[in-house]
């Protein structure tokens, strides 16, 4: 089971600074999807569920949020 998070910022990310970076590679061993800030990336780390972030993000895609 994979325990190190393998961190991933998305290619949209502008390089302004505000960005969070996500990991993936634990969404099937543990169904989490750790979040952070990538601005510091020893800071905390929130565990959203798999379903919830899939949510969120069909929610963005689909201008929800707007």
């Amino acid at each position: 089971m994979t325990k190190n998070p393998s961190w991933f910022k998305s290619s949209y990310s502008g390089g302004g600074g505000s960005c969070v970076e996500v990991a993936f590679n634990l969404v099937a061993p543990q169904g989490i999807v750790p979040v952070r800030d990538s601005k510091n990336p020893t800071g905390p780390v929130l565990g959203i569920q798999a379903d919830a972030f899939t949510s969120f993000v069909t929610g963005v895609k689909s201008g929800e949020f707007n």
